[in-house]
């Protein structure tokens, strides 16, 4: 990846040393538990990385508040919480999950007295029933298979201040939205989003997922090694969650291995690939930060947004 103009760019090592924290707030089993399946992080990736990351958001939300209690003097009204949002954004298989569950335990520790929330746009995604009738199960994921104006009116809620906000709940498991299950978000200090189109701008609507996010993340990968990784993820699922009878993928599961993988290619390279290089990837420099991977997961290059 060239990098752009407006980004700086800093090694790992470079990185790291932006903190030199002795001691984490995680344990290996700690850790073991927030990663997403197939995906590697280790004690020293959150000490080289995410550790100073937290650091650099702690600036980023005491300038924020900050700047709303100015605002309201200089408005002359009674200042008033409005959330910090962070967007996570990424193609799929890339580890946004582990990111943002990991910020989610690291804030929670650092921001002590602070309420964080996280929820992924996955919830938002038109049911099943409802992308058959629209024609568009073979473009689940795509940008017009979720209900952008049901998430944008969420996150205006979540900034309005709202004391509780209902989300639908999405299963991986049943690849569907959850009849009549519903996630509460409660008047957080800070709520990460993640998706794979925080970024994006849907052209059916005339304000974005990223103009309520205060600050920015997009999770960076080649496509190589996404794929590598996509393939890897399915080819452990068939012999672990995919073995659930009630599980979509069942019938991969119980079917021929090699049948199963050439799926899973076919997906990869007619949807998920399409997807990134159409729709994700033109979303990249938008990011205030670029977490870029190489190899296992490996983060090797940060780039951070000049202005």
């Amino acid at each position: 990846m060239s990098d752009p103009i407006n980004y700086n760019a800093f090694t790992r090592a470079q990185w790291r040393a932006f903190s030199d924290d002795a001691t984490l707030p995680l344990t290996q089993e700690s850790l073991r538990q927030v990663k997403a399946f197939n995906d590697r992080i280790s004690l020293q990736d959150v000490q080289d990385i995410y550790i100073p990351l937290v650091h650099l958001l702690r600036l980023e939300f005491d300038h924020y508040q900050q700047l709303q209690q100015d605002k309201a003097r200089f408005l002359q009204r009674p200042a008033h919480r409005v959330p910090f949002i962070i967007g996570i954004a990424g193609s799929v298989a890339v580890g946004k999950s582990t990111t943002a569950r990991l910020l989610e335990v690291l804030l929670n520790h650092y921001f002590q007295g602070q309420r964080i929330q996280l929820i992924t746009t996955d919830g938002f995604l038109y049911s099943n029933e409802e992308l058959k009738k629209r024609n568009l199960m073979a473009r689940k994921g795509f940008p017009e298979s979720y209900d952008m104006a049901g998430l944008i009116r969420f996150l205006n809620s979540v900034k309005a201040g709202q004391s509780l906000i209902k989300a639908p709940v999405y299963s991986h498991k049943i690849y569907d939205i959850v009849p009549g299950q519903a996630e509460y978000i409660v008047h957080p200090d800070v709520l990460i989003v993640e998706g794979i189109n925080t970024l994006q701008l849907p052209t059916n609507e005339q304000i974005y997922v990223s103009d309520f996010t205060d600050f920015s993340l997009y999770v960076d990968a080649d496509p190589g090694l996404i794929e590598d990784w996509f393939l890897e993820r399915f080819d452990l699922l068939l012999n672990t969650a995919f073995q659930d009878p009630t599980n979509y993928y069942y019938p991969y599961a119980i079917g021929g291995h090699d049948q199963a993988i050439a799926k899973a290619k076919q997906v990869w390279h007619d949807i998920d690939l399409k997807n990134l290089e159409e729709y994700i990837l033109p979303t990249r420099n938008r990011a205030d930060m670029i977490i870029h991977k190489t190899f296992h997961h490996r983060v090797d290059r940060l780039l951070l947004r000049k202005y």
